[in-house]
């Protein structure tokens, strides 16, 4: 990377866990467009971004990272190229838990390439631990059906460094 500064976003349905990845990876609170959900809550959650959110985080060479966050709902899909328009890479988060990871995981990535072909991708799963019936298998076919392979992990968005596991490979995927 080079000392001037890179852009990270962060992709994926509603509820996935983008803004909890920003919020965990953040040294401080991150500029944030939560609002109530209009359709009802999902479980426990009430809020979902309705622009994008926002932080900053150095790396170890001194590099600043700003990183977004894209919302979820596809009524907000016209922010998509305004946030992408720079990015290094993108983060695609999708919940473990929901029956269509497999869609929802085709549906991501060509939508991203559709806006920014060639973007470095990374996928990270988050709530395997809340789903009996969690298949990597079904995220990778849809990987597949998607053309260049994309990493894909398993990580916990709260966790702090299973959260800059996933920054660390797409930074190390672009070179």
């Amino acid at each position: 990377m080079s000392s001037e500064s890179a852009k990270l976003v962060f992709a994926g349905p509603v509820g996935a866990g983008k803004t909890t990845s920003i919020r965990s990876l953040s040294d401080t609170a991150p500029v944030s467009t939560e609002m109530p959900m209009t359709d009802g809550a999902m479980g426990e959650k009430t809020t979902t971004t309705v622009a994008l959110d926002f932080s900053m985080v150095l790396l170890d060479d001194g590099t600043p990272l700003h990183i977004y966050g894209l919302p979820g709902q596809d009524h907000f899909s016209h922010m998509r190229p305004i946030v992408l328009e720079g990015a290094v890479g993108v983060i695609v988060v999708l919940p473990g838990d929901h029956d269509d990871i497999e869609d929802a995981c085709e549906r991501w990535l060509r939508s991203i390439r559709e806006i920014s072909p060639g973007i470095a991708i990374v996928i990270g799963i988050t709530r395997t631990d809340l789903s009996r019936g969690f298949r990597m298998d079904a995220v990778r076919r849809a990987v597949q059906r998607c053309g260049s392979p994309v990493p894909v992990f398993t990580f916990d968005a709260r966790d702090r460094e299973q959260t800059s596991h996933l920054v660390r490979a797409l930074l190390l995927s672009i070179g």
